[in-house]
């Protein structure tokens, strides 16, 4: 990379603006829309519903907001473009499918005793209403960060991502936020439209901005 770290930073986050647009626009209002609907689907299995409940899981959940910052790190200006690109099209897609298959939670969403994660529990259950389970955003996200990163070899780097992705998989299920049905299809969406707005960019590529041109 010849960018700079102040370069490649200003150029992330002005696309992180549109990013955030998709997201926000779509995903809070199709919860509250889906709220509303009395044909919504019950999508697992009777046996998901043992799955334990671990509140401590809850800091490898938020951890994908910390993973969404990796790329700073490897993604050239190109590169950070195809991962915000992906990234939308992840977001409309799933946007679709949930207005498609709207889902409601089957596991009885509860506040744990101690005071710090009673407080963090209640906050996030506040805002992410029991709705945009399939597929789960918050695995579709993490994975497609983690495949813009390592599609170049990045030595030990990819594996601990990988395990990092995985990890946050299992804290979706492990908090009682989604099912097994919801992180297969968010890791099956993430591959799927990784691999076709790559092959549509690398089609129509077009040249790299420079934020410090006028």
């Amino acid at each position: 990379m010849n960018e700079s770290f102040a370069t490649r930073l200003k150029y992330y986050l002005l696309w992180m603006l549109p990013v955030s647009a998709v997201f926000f626009g779509l995903y809070p209002a199709i919860n509250i829309f889906t709220t509303a609907r009395n044909d919504t689907l019950a999508l697992w299995l009777p046996v998901e519903l043992s799955i334990p409940f671990i509140p401590a899981f809850i800091w490898v959940y938020l951890s994908m907001y910390l993973i969404i910052l990796v790329p700073l790190f490897f993604l050239n200006l190109q590169e950070q473009k195809r991962l915000a690109i992906t990234l939308m099209g992840v977001t409309i897609v799933g946007a679709i499918i949930f207005l498609l298959f709207p889902a409601r939670l089957g596991f009885v969403r509860q506040l744990p005793d101690d005071p710090l994660y009673h407080m963090l529990f209640a906050l996030l259950l506040s805002l992410d209403r029991p709705h945009n389970l399939v597929p789960s955003l918050h695995v579709a996200w993490s994975y497609t960060v983690v495949l813009a990163i390592t599609r170049r070899p990045r030595g030990w780097i990819s594996p601990v991502l990988y395990l990092w992705f995985i990890a946050i998989g299992l804290s979706t299920l492990l908090i009682h936020q989604h099912h097994l049905l919801d992180v297969v299809t968010g890791f099956l969406l993430s591959l799927l439209v990784f691999y076709f707005t790559g092959k549509v960019y690398e089609k129509n590529r077009l040249p790299s901005v420079n934020p410090h041109q006028s």
